[in-house]
């Protein structure tokens, strides 16, 4: 289980010894049944959801992996004018409420952005959810240059996480944050990468490929 979901597994814990509870003293077998039955069910699907499972992060420097679990939704051109600056490749992973959740740095590098922009929550798979949802920014100087990051909150979602500060050193593969509850994760990176991935691909997070450097 991650540490990022002991508050909420707690509380989830709680609630269901207290339906059970309930349950076991109600005489009605209906409600009984009920209410046991939404116990084991909240229990199942938390355990699920903040379940944080080891990873194999490939080696090499000139590869950028995955933030996330899930799906290839938008592989796009932009213009990225917070970190950046300039025009870059944008790759959108999109999480269900089945996906882990844990998000896991992109590339080694040195945490020089951070921001946390409040916003609206439109469905995480809609092109516009980059821009007008709550979200958080980070960005990270590479031995290659600057890679931009989003944890964009969703629909459902309305708590990003995330342990990151300023010059902080960071290695590819490390857990910093999660998103709960359905999400996505956008990563954008300038000229000078290749896209590995594919629109509708399934991707792990700290292990998938999403860019190549170029060979110079």
């Amino acid at each position: 289980m991650t540490k990022y979901g002991y508050n909420t597994i707690t509380v989830v814990v709680v609630l269901s010894i207290v339906l059970i509870i309930l349950g076991m003293m109600w005489d009605h077998q209906v409600f009984r049944i009920v209410s046991i039955s939404l116990a084991v069910l909240m229990l199942v699907f938390t355990f699920n959801f903040f379940r944080d499972p080891e990873r194999k992060t490939p080696e090499g420097e000139d590869i950028i992996v995955s933030p996330a679990d899930g799906k290839i939704i938008l592989i796009k051109t932009v213009e990225e004018n917070k970190y950046l600056k300039s025009r870059g490749t944008q790759v959108s992973v999109f999480m269900s409420p089945l996906n882990v959740h844990v998000n896991r740095i992109p590339i080694d590098g040195t945490v020089e952005f951070i921001e946390y922009v409040r916003g609206e929550y439109i469905a995480a798979f809609e092109d516009k959810a980059s821009e007008r949802n709550e979200r958080s920014e980070l960005g990270i100087l590479s031995k290659y240059g600057k890679v931009f990051f989003t944890q964009v909150a969703g629909f459902v979602a309305r708590r990003i996480v995330y342990d990151l500060k300023i010059d902080q050193k960071v290695k590819m593969g490390e857990r910093f944050g999660m998103i709960k509850f359905g999400s996505r994760v956008d990563v954008i990176v300038p000229d000078g990468w290749k896209v590995t991935v594919k629109n509708g691909e399934i991707v792990k997070a700290g292990e998938t490929i999403l860019f190549q450097r170029n060979a110079e």
